[in-house]
């Protein structure tokens, strides 16, 4: 356990079994650290011990105080310039969500494109896409190319946590181009000593189990050691869907004086057969209302296989009292085989489809490596958290996707069996593109006034080069080196210790398109995509309950095929957004989670004039999420636990001609907690989709949607041993 103690006129806080690098922990003890005395009454407070480098939980327990932004670190909420949520493993582990997607559900920021039953996750922040394609978008402690490409659980998450906005300056570029914000894992590591043992069911056959054990060693306690395995398999809500997934996540760590250092190592596979699958609508048809979530299309014969490894070592090494060395190496292997339609097409509003089931094998292989330099100091009365940093970030992908040798006719309402269709399978996998990007950063946080007011100043030179291979063949298409500069500026400014006024201006970065094959210019690359933000708010912290409100405007630019089929960067999309959240404890007996976004997004330019002013794809106007539990009265230990969340409609085409209708989910659960045998046991159920809405959940930017989760429940019984 963790205490601190504070006495009458004391001049010191002790702080047992926490690193004073991280910012936030360290704020509070240079306050000690002045010499100004405190009297207060002696309190003694005991509870868990952070982990090294974890941010502490927010009242509640839901959220965290603060979260990463990139190469500038841990930052408390109120001191952050950018909107930033972070969710801890307590709050994942109570809404039994197993993926980052299920983890997110109730950030009214975020809107995942796929549901429950598909091989993949992928969503919107704040109007435009993330972690689409095959370049993974999750970053892993704040690094890309260490979590897997396509799916994260969450059994080796601590926090999950959404830097909402562009961040190309402190984050590097994402893999893919995403704009939106940034998704970071938090890996779980040793603490307090835990073994934890977890079993779980969900409907309709599922089950499996999670071992979670933490020790710290040392004179010291300077050496710590976790690991969380888990495996879970059977049939899932889907009609004739089956799932097996299996994580082993191993955590090092060694906390010296001076010396600081943590190795991750992470492997995990997810086996599918009947994976869920995104629908594509033919051009001119109405969306058709939305099926029973249980149909299922796919047939039991299509399947995907899905392994990731990957691993991670990062170092700090302090100079000085001042100054702290840091460097990170790591990175993963993705390996796909699979045998199903991309998408099976909607040809009419009764609901008919056709599908091409096509084999498809992949190999992604990413390496990263960055190193800089942390130091304070000060100029006069101006305090300086001055950081600079360079990285290197490597992909390699080789894929073969034969064409399909048959195709089937079905429908969402009444899906058809068919006879097995034999794919066209090749072991080779050809070359299809790799890609270097390489950036230096440098940013400073100034401070004055007892950090009342902080101005982040920030750039990075930012270098892409990448080169595409003919697919199936293997050799160069075309190639790419470009180049751009990123700044950031931030301010807040804190007139009270409550409240935070809030301001930055941020690019993102996405490096440019290829002309299609089909481009009168096919092969032209274009130049680097660069997207603004401007965004200002006000951060509210009562102690125990908490808020967050900003307005946010997002411009990207859009390559496109002319009328002409001459392929440029003619389109630009803009996003407006207000944005209010809420967390924390109403009283000691209810907590809140949740908010609202409202969106406006607007395709400012085009090449087709008659879509200028029309709704961007999957951009709805509403996004509303309400999370509350409750603490029952006369029944130690026993919680209700609800969520509400909505999306406005959103459009499939950029004629805006096809929409998907608002939705709204309900969500219900109960929790116990309890003590058997002295162990403290923990029961949970949860019913997602209580009253059995059939919706369509969400569009990808190129126009396809999936079909919502059906009603689904979940039980777990957890036990501390």
């Amino acid at each position: 356990m963790q205490s601190v103690s504070i006495r009458t006129s004391c001049t010191a806080i002790v702080v047992a079994g926490c690193s004073l690098t991280d910012p936030i922990l360290a704020a509070h003890a240079e306050n000690a650290a002045q010499g100004s005395e405190i009297r207060l009454e002696e309190i003694s407070v005991a509870g868990p011990a952070a982990a090294p480098g974890i941010v502490p939980a927010y009242a509640g327990g839901q959220v965290a105080q603060g979260g990463r932004l990139g190469l500038l670190g841990n930052t408390e909420t109120t001191k952050s310039p950018f909107s930033v949520s972070s969710y801890t493993d307590k709050f994942i582990r109570d809404r039994q969500a197993a993926t980052a997607s299920e983890a997110l559900a109730l950030d009214p920021s975020v809107r995942a494109t796929q549901t429950t039953g598909a091989p993949f996750d992928s969503f919107y922040i704040r109007g435009f896409p993330i972690n689409e394609n095959t370049s993974g978008e999750f970053a892993f402690d704040g690094v890309y190319g260490v979590a897997p490409s396509f799916r994260v659980f969450t059994d080796y998450a601590e926090r999950i946590e959404v830097l909402k906005g562009p961040s190309a300056a402190i984050s590097g570029i994402a893999p893919n181009g995403g704009v939106g914000g940034v998704i970071n894992i938090v890996p779980k590591r040793a603490g307090d000593d835990l073994t934890r043992l977890t079993l779980d069911y969900g409907s309709t056959a599922r089950g499996g189990g999670q071992f979670d054990v933490a020790r710290r060693y040392g004179a010291n306690r300077e050496w710590g050691a976790r690991f969380v395995g888990s495996l879970r398999g059977g049939d899932t809500p889907l009609d004739r869907q089956s799932e097996t997934t299996g994580v082993g996540a191993l955590a090092l760590d060694y906390q010296g004086e001076r010396f600081r250092a943590w190795l991750y190592l992470l492997a995990q596979t997810d086996r599918f057969d009947a994976p869920l699958r995104p629908f594509l609508l033919r051009a001119g048809v109405p969306v058709p209302r939305a099926p029973d979530g249980r149909l299922n299309v796919s047939q039991p014969w299509e399947y995907s296989n899905i392994d990731d490894r990957g691993g991670l070592l990062r170092m700090e090494y302090d100079l000085t009292d001042q100054v702290t060395l840091f460097g990170d190496v790591g990175g993963s292997r993705t390996g796909v085989e699979r045998y199903f339609a991309s998408a099976p097409t909607i040809t009419n509003v009764r609901g008919d489809t056709a599908t091409t089931p096509q084999f498809y094998s992949l190999g992604v292989d990413r390496f990263t490596v960055d190193g800089g330099a942390r130091a304070k100091f000060e100029t006069g009365f101006v305090r300086h958290a001055f950081v600079v940093q360079a990285s290197r970030y490597q992909e390699d992908a080789a894929r073969r996707l034969p064409a399909g040798r048959g195709s089937y006719l079905s429908n969402i309402y009444d899906p058809v069996l068919v006879p097995f269709i034999a794919p066209t399978v090749i072991d080779s996998r050809p070359r299809l593109y790799d890609s270097t990007l390489t950036g230096v950063s440098v940013a400073d946080t100034m401070s004055v006034f007892d950090e009342r007011i902080l101005l982040t100043l920030g750039v990075r030179r930012q270098g892409i080069e990448a080169h595409n291979y003919v697919s199936n063949v293997g050799t160069l298409a075309s190639s790419y080196d470009k180049g751009a500069t990123s700044p950031l500026v931030g301010i807040v400014v804190r007139p009270w210790q409550t409240v935070s006024f809030f301001g930055n201006y941020i690019e993102g970065l996405s490096r440019g398109d290829v002309a299609p094959a089909t481009a009168t210019n096919s092969g032209e690359i274009l130049a680097p995509y660069v997207a603004h933000q401007v965004e200002a708010g006000v951060k509210v912290d009562g102690g125990t309950i908490g808020a967050t409100f900003s307005a946010f405007q997002i411009t990207r630019p859009i390559g496109e095929l002319s009328p002409q089929r001459r392929f440029a960067q003619t389109g630009e999309q803009q996003v407006g957004g207000l944005e209010f959240s809420v967390y924390g404890e109403i009283t000691p007996q209810a907590r809140i989670l949740g908010g609202l976004t409202l969106l406006d997004g607007v395709l400012t330019r085009t090449a087709f004039a008659a879509n200028v002013g029309n709704v961007p794809i999957g951009v709805p106007r509403v996004q509303l999420n309400l999370g509350a539990e409750w603490d029952l009265p006369g029944v130690p230990g026993l919680t209700l636990t609800g969520a509400v969340i909505y999306t406005g409609r959103q459009f499939v085409d950029t004629a805006n001609t096809q929409a998907l209708p608002d939705w709204t989910r309900l969500d219900l659960g109960l929790r116990y907690a309890t003590a058997i045998q002295g162990r403290k046991t923990t029961f949970r159920a949860n019913v997602l989709n209580v009253t059995g809405a059939n919706y369509w959940t969400g569009v990808a930017s190129f126009g396809t949607f999936f079909q919502g989760a059906p009603r689904t429940y979940l039980l777990s019984m957890s036990v501390d041993l």
